[in-house]
């Protein structure tokens, strides 16, 4: 009976083509605003996200060496100067703890990074593929290195923007060659914007490849990225016995442990062979004398507490707001083509009076009517949606482009988008279908 139903809405519609695409119309602009909506507002909170990300309130620095100055007062060891002990598989065995969404291990230089015809003095950042991921970074042109290009040690490397700049212009670097301590590495990307000018200027390379130019099996530092912000202190009570343990330190140092140099103070034990900080706790702390650096970092779980809260009621009045937005435009414009829906089914009785009536006199029940009626509005609020839907992407598609806004759309908001043309086809084609089912057949047979 659907089946029936739904040929004979077919035919109906296209009986008067013109009339039909208008009545879908106002169905298909209020689809595509929703849709339309629900990208540019998932693509704002990825947004958002990335910003709180490249803010540093998710990120943890691990490096090697250990070196405080003033601690005595504080009974604190004076340090232990440098190590060598970090290493890839550190990084690894960190990524593994609860909470860490990202991990890299870091090798770092200064160095020239030559073209043909300009030369800069820069960072050299050895890293990992995940690196971009850490910060919530975004490639202009071409993308970050691969995890293979890691394992393989490849000669390639991604630009900061500032340096991109410095380098090749207006100029698309993309698979063209740089020279790195006279070697050829090819750029395989650069990213599109820094906020901090000397993040900016870097050039980052696969650690291992630094690792091969400098001659060393170990790295400099690992960072590391929370999966939310407030869950950096917990990481970092995580990290320090973890590290103590593959340090073995302790156990009595063994011949084979990494040299190192420096003084500390008598009955401190063997002291952590390097230091994790989070970014808070390091911008906080930088410069200061380290009693008072000790004071900070003893309050630093009620200031990531601070954080998380702060950002979490941000984040959720944002998301309040945007959407009410979104209830608002959808409404007017689902209130708007479901009204045109029920005035073209109420018009389509009208003018089907005497079908209807030949209908039920040939024994049509009145359910039949019914569902016949509410058939063909449903089917006009679904092809309106179909027809929205595109539009949806499209305009998601410019918006984008054209104004550089993130947009993502998911198979959710698809079928939301089908599933609210459907039921608006339902709710507002409802009466005139109820209505044509309860003519009588008598008096719809007389009616001309």
């Amino acid at each position: 009976m659907l089946l029936t139903s739904l040929k004979i809405a077919v035919k109906a519609m296209g009986r008067h083509k013109m009339r039909t695409a208008l009545t879908m119309l106002g169905m298909t602009i209020g689809v595509a605003a929703v849709l339309t909506m629900v990208a540019l507002g998932t693509g704002a909170q990825s947004n958002v996200s990335s910003n709180v990300k490249s803010a540093g309130t998710t990120l943890l620095f691990v490096r090697g060496g250990n070196f405080t100055k003033g601690g005595e007062s504080m009974k604190i060891a004076t340090g232990t100067g440098s190590s060598t002990s970090l290493n890839a598989e550190d990084a690894e065995a960190i990524g593994k703890i609860g909470g860490v969404a990202h991990y890299s291990a870091n090798v770092r230089m200064t160095g020239w990074v030559a073209t043909d015809g300009a030369k800069e003095y820069v960072p050299i950042v050895g890293t990992d593929s995940s690196y971009l991921a850490l910060y919530g970074w975004r490639t202009a042109k071409g993308k970050f290195f691969k995890p293979e290009d890691v394992t393989s040690g490849a000669n390639v490397v991604v630009l900061g923007p500032t340096l991109k700049e410095r380098l090749f212009g207006d100029e698309n670097p993309v698979n063209k060659q740089v020279q790195i301590k006279g070697q050829n590495f090819q750029v395989v990307g650069w990213i599109k914007s820094i906020e901090d000018e000397q993040q900016s200027e870097q050039a980052f390379v696969p650690f291992t490849t630094e690792q091969k130019l400098l001659g060393i099996n170990y790295v400099h530092s690992i960072t590391v990225a929370a999966e939310e912000a407030g869950k950096t202190t917990e990481i970092q009570e995580q990290i320090v016995p973890l590290l103590r343990v593959r340090h073995h330190l302790d156990q009595t140092k063994s011949a084979s442990a990494a040299p190192i140099t420096g003084n500390q103070m008598p009955g401190s034990g063997v002291p952590d062979d390097f230091t994790v900080k989070t970014q808070a706790s390091e911008a906080l702390t930088k410069g200061l004398y380290t009693s008072v650096a000790a004071f900070i970092l003893a309050n630093m779980p009620k200031v990531d507490q601070a954080n998380m809260e702060e950002m979490s009621g941000t984040l959720n009045r944002a998301g309040k707001t945007m959407t009410a937005l979104l209830a608002a435009i959808a409404t007017i414009s689902l209130v708007v083509g479901g009204i045109g829906i029920m005035n073209i089914m109420l018009i389509s009785v009208t003018e089907r009076t005497r079908e209807i009536g030949i209908r039920r006199a040939l024994g049509a029940r009145s359910r039949d009517v019914l569902s016949q009626f509410l058939v063909e509005a449903v089917t006009l609020g679904v092809c309106g949606g179909a027809v929205g839907i595109v539009l949806g992407f499209i305009a998601s598609f410019v918006i984008s482009s054209t104004l550089d806004w993130p947009a993502d759309i998911s198979v959710q908001a698809v079928l939301m988008a089908v599933g609210i043309s459907a039921a608006t086809g339902v709710f507002f084609g409802f009466y005139p279908a109820r209505r044509a089912a309860r003519l009588d057949p008598i008096d719809a047979l007389r009616y001309e």
